[in-house]
């Protein structure tokens, strides 16, 4: 499959196509299995809010409208200070907020790293996961989780989970700003 180069576009007209390899019936019966997020969703987009909101702004709404009350944030610790104010906003919306940080349990990195011999503290996404579940949110969000240790702590992590800020240092955590890549090469033009 191969949706980006698709010249059809049938899937916009409400038509499955020839390539789709899973059984729509299981799929929908999955959506109505997941009523309060598929409502939260629908009243930001559907009800004329895309837009108009900010992704913390939708987070709190969204957090909200799906009846969620606590929301867990795994952040790295180069952006304490953005953490910081984002706990204050949903805490001023209304939502208690548990926040960890990747370097939570203070283990070094020789401990994580079989082949490391630095015995700084490394990050733990699987420690920050952990204890995040302990808190049990009703929502976690990711704020500059390095690459693997972002997929470390999807895997660990025990509750719905979304991103806020990816972290990628050369376009000021925003990687859609990347404007054209060689396909030969690989390299940023």
């Amino acid at each position: 499959m191969e949706c980006t180069h698709c010249k059809n576009k049938i899937c916009r007209k409400g038509e499955r196509c020839e390539v789709v390899n899973f059984d729509t019936e299981e799929v929908i019966a999955k959506y109505h299995a997941e009523q309060n997020i598929v409502q939260a969703a629908a009243q930001l987009v559907d009800n004329g809010r895309a837009g108009t909101l900010s992704r913390l702004e939708e987070l709190s709404e969204f957090a909200q409208l799906a009846g969620m009350k606590t929301v867990g944030l795994a952040y790295c610790y180069g952006m304490e200070n953005d953490a910081r104010l984002v706990v204050d906003y949903l805490r001023a919306n209304g939502l208690k907020v548990e926040a960890a940080s990747c370097t939570v349990g203070g283990v070094t990195q020789n401990k994580v790293n079989l082949e490391s011999n630095i015995c700084s503290v490394s990050c733990n996404p699987i420690g920050q996961a952990q204890q995040l579940n302990s808190r049990k949110p009703d929502l976690t969000i990711t704020m500059g989780l390095c690459l693997g240790h972002d997929i470390l702590f999807n895997r660990e992590i025990e509750s719905d989970v979304t991103t806020l800020v990816v972290k990628d240092r050369v376009h000021n955590h925003q990687p859609s700003q990347a404007k054209k890549w060689n396909t030969e090469t690989g390299n940023r033009t």
